[in-house]
């Protein structure tokens, strides 16, 4: 079903109001949810202080267990990345017209999540003030970083995107804060102007803006299958039972595909209701993405089969004793993550009626998120605690300092998106307007027929 053909009625001048109204002045409540957001980032960077302070003893990482929940958060966050990419390039690329209204949330969630991933390896360092050794650069000693590492590589992808996801996020605006600068007035007109760098809308314009955007999106894809890939590696190059598997890259690249289109469906709902783009955000863009979303749960689901299928039948001893010690101590979070993963959205999301329930697919999506993360935990945990040696296996829980900062974490990405939203057009204004123009009815003699432009490739 296709979305219903809008009247000529309908101006510029009002689809402008109604996209623009994040940028309205904040409300008591918006000041409240800053407030309570900077409060919790404010403890998170309180524990990071305490942890810098002391020493990493104050956390739960311990032998054998040395990676915990600092890197669950790393792979978790940076799988969220992959929003933007899926979402706004690889549509952008096949010409779903769709996507249009969805745009800006996931790109902006996927320059704010990677910049919050980041953070976690630098914050897993212990020694956090030699960071710059992960970089590769020559230094007084005549040494270099072992290019052999997952973990140099890891900085050079990560940096690479954030500079590539920026640079995308910010030739889609230019557009709309050269609308969002005639609009405004005092040190908004001044700040838009700026940014806007002189932009008129003239055909020459145009033509270049949809030609870097093209490119743009056909670059940062690989990029964005780079960084998750090397993530896996930072795992599969290891002879750590549980991790050493070839499948890694493709299966961590379909989960954060995953749950980055688990994310982008969230925000839609709270960036629906918050601003009442009720019209532009309508009940066939949570269809078209629920079709995704159980696409991509599909991938993930033969992926997660196959690993296990060839656990079971290689039946190596100590893979197999690591599989079964998760299956037996991780029951219930193994059970969730399958539930959240797999079984909920193959079932639910083959109904065009759940796909489009606003409430169906907001809590479809908290759980795939949810079950992603506790996957993350489970790759991660079970594996180093029950590595090749019996008689180092042991336990991890995760301290009030590590659970300090993850909470910091979350509150952080919730807080830089809140004040984007409020700084910044949170729907691609021009994108849609585009979209809308070509739904047009263009009377014609005693008739009303389509315009041209609704002929199009890609409008169907």
């Amino acid at each position: 079903m296709s979305e219903p053909t809008l009247p000529a009625a309908k101006s510029a001048g009002r689809m402008n109001d109604a996209m623009l109204s994040s940028l309205r002045p904040p409300t008591l409540r918006w000041y409240l949810l800053a407030f309570f957001l900077g409060a919790v980032v404010a403890w998170g960077l309180y524990a990071f202080g305490y942890m810098v302070s002391t020493d990493m003893s104050c956390t739960g990482l311990d032998r054998p267990v040395m990676w915990g929940i600092f890197i669950v958060n790393f792979v978790f966050w940076i799988g969220l990345s992959h929003s933007g990419t899926m979402v706004s390039a690889i549509l952008r690329l096949s010409r779903a017209n769709w996507r249009r209204p969805i745009l800006r949330a996931a790109e902006a969630m996927t320059v704010f999540t990677v910049t919050v991933g980041a953070l976690f390896p630098l914050i897993h360092l212990g020694r956090n003030w030699v960071f710059f050794y992960l970089i590769p650069y020559p230094n007084q000693r005549g040494l270099w970083p072992n290019f052999r590492s997952a973990l140099l590589w890891d900085a050079t992808a990560i940096f690479t995107y954030v500079i590539g996801s920026s640079l995308f996020l910010y030739l889609g605006m230019l557009p709309d804060l050269a609308v969002a600068r005639d609009r405004s007035a005092g040190w908004r007109r001044t700040l838009y102007g700026a940014l806007a760098m002189g932009w008129r809308g003239t055909a020459r314009e145009w033509l270049i803006f949809h030609k870097a955007s093209t490119l743009m999106a056909a670059l940062i894809i690989p990029v964005a299958v780079s960084v998750h890939s090397i993530v896996a590696w930072d795992f599969a190059v290891t002879v750590v039972p549980g991790w050493h598997s070839t499948i890694f890259p493709p299966y961590f690249v379909i989960g954060a595909i995953l749950s980055g289109v688990a994310a982008v469906i969230t925000l839609m709902v709270i960036i629906r209701k918050a601003f009442h783009l009720e019209e532009y955000l309508t009940p066939l863009h949570f269809d078209n993405m629920g079709k995704l979303l159980l696409v991509i749960a599909l991938l993930w689901s033969y992926a997660y089969f196959v690993e296990v299928q060839t656990t079971w039948y290689a039946h190596e001893p100590i893979e197999w004793e690591v599989f079964s010690f998760m299956a037996g101590k991780y029951t219930p979070a193994l059970l969730l993550m399958l539930v959240g993963n797999s079984l909920l959205p193959l079932t639910a999301l083959c109904f065009r009626r759940i796909r489009r329930s606003v409430g169906a697919m907001l809590a479809i999506s908290l759980l795939v998120n949810v079950a992603m993360f506790i996957e993350r935990y489970l790759i991660i945990v079970p594996s180093l605690s029950h590595k090749n040696m019996p008689f180092v296996w042991g336990t991890y829980f995760p301290s009030w300092v590590e659970l300090s900062v993850t909470a910091g974490a979350f509150a952080g990405f919730a807080l830089m998106y809140t004040l984007f939203a409020k700084c910044f057009p949170m729907v691609a204004l021009t994108d849609v307007r585009e979209l809308e123009a070509r739904k047009v009815l263009v009377p014609f003699a005693r008739a009303e027929l389509p315009s041209i432009a609704g002929k199009e490739a890609g409008d169907d």
